[in-house]
């Protein structure tokens, strides 16, 4: 099983948005939702929207809205 999480991460390293699911299309527009909402000062300042996979439920952040 491939679980597909996006985060949006502040400049401190703290996940402030997160999202998984098992869906690759629906993860990749999700993670375009978390960049293109991200203004050009947040991005500056170090804010970073970021997608990733992961084999497990248990390794997905505890925050984060699973979708299924």
């Amino acid at each position: 099983m491939v679980i597909w999480v996006n985060e949006q991460i502040d400049p401190c390293g703290i996940i402030r948005a997160c999202i998984a699911c098992c869906d690759e299309m629906q993860a990749q527009e999700c993670y375009e939702s978390f960049d293109s909402n991200l203004t050009a000062e947040q991005k500056q300042e170090g804010w970073i929207a970021q997608i990733r996979t992961v084999a497990s439920w248990d390794e997905v952040p505890v925050n984060a809205l699973k979708l299924d």
